[in-house]
């Protein structure tokens, strides 16, 4: 190739993308590895106090990017961060807070365009990116947290199951889609997403409910578990779509770099987003 003229490293374009995914498929290991033990020891432990801390950083993270990603105004940005953290403590911390939580979440940013909406055309777009931020990245994932404080002797279970049911669907989601992947799902908003992906999820969510009722959780019924599951399963995928659809409105690719092969906070939780308060709520009115 030298002598040619042509130079380069002597791989093709095919050769260099698939170590590339391999590459991005080891970092997604190896940052799973490193997570997932503590994350578990957080669960596990009898005290709501490691989950209520993992759960409030990572909504921290999450407002961070997705203000980021929305935004253009700095000022704007720190007033969506600061607001929809002070509203995820309350909601974790304080028992009961949840009810004026999504008022405050409208409240807050009307009263701050009122006296801050720059070009008045705007204004009404801006006021309702940040409002959905507030409720999207701010008070949906503390739903982990009120599941380990409220669930009582099954605290812990209730968590797992958010947790298996997001990671079995996305995990053999990731795998069906890159195996057996052929027809696209929704290109217009995430060109990636085969049916063959989303099927695999499916199946993935419920096996992680069998998992629960073989191992962890017995006490929640196979009947219980396919309910939970199966609209899990659901909810976890269309999670994944409305967090594509965000970053594709934005044109970017991950909400940021904080886990390597996995990008952002929000690329990683974006089904466990639309998961738990769907298994927060029937733990606390169906399940008995």
């Amino acid at each position: 190739r030298a002598l040619r003229g042509g130079g380069g490293t002597g791989t093709s374009p095919g050769e260099r993308l698939d170590a590339m995914k391999l590459g991005n498929l080891a970092a997604r290991v190896v940052t799973t590895a490193v997570l997932v033990p503590l994350v578990t020891l957080a669960v596990a432990w009898e005290r709501p106090e490691g989950v209520a801390a993992i759960v409030l950083v990572s909504t921290l993270l999450t407002l961070t990017e997705y203000f980021a990603i929305t935004l253009d105004d700095a000022t704007e940005r720190r007033f969506g961060s600061i607001v929809g953290a002070i509203l995820a403590i309350a909601v974790v911390l304080v028992p009961d807070v949840g009810v004026a939580a999504l008022p405050t979440a409208v409240l807050a940013p009307a009263i701050f365009y009122l006296f801050r909406f720059r070009e008045l055309p705007s204004v009404l777009n801006r006021l309702g990116t940040m409002t959905f931020g507030l409720v999207y990245a701010g008070l949906l994932l503390p739903c982990v947290a009120l599941a380990k404080r409220d669930g009582g002797a099954h605290g812990a279970d209730w968590v797992f199951l958010i947790l298996v049911i997001a990671w079995f669907g996305d995990t053999a989601a990731y795998f069906a889609g890159r195996t057996l992947g052929r027809h696209k799902l929704y290109p217009a908003i995430s060109p990636g997403k085969t049916w063959a992906g989303a099927l695999g999820g499916f199946v993935g969510a419920l096996l992680a409910a069998i998992l629960a009722n073989l191992w962890f959780f017995p006490e929640l019924g196979w009947g219980h578990g396919l309910v939970v599951a199966t609209v899990g399963g659901v909810l976890g995928q269309l999670g994944d779509l409305v967090e594509s659809m965000l970053k594709r409105a934005r044109g970017v690719k991950d909400s940021g770099k904080l886990l390597p092969g996995h990008g952002g906070m929000l690329d990683r939780i974006d089904a466990v987003l639309f998961i738990a308060p769907w298994v927060y709520v029937y733990s606390r009115f169906v399940w008995r």
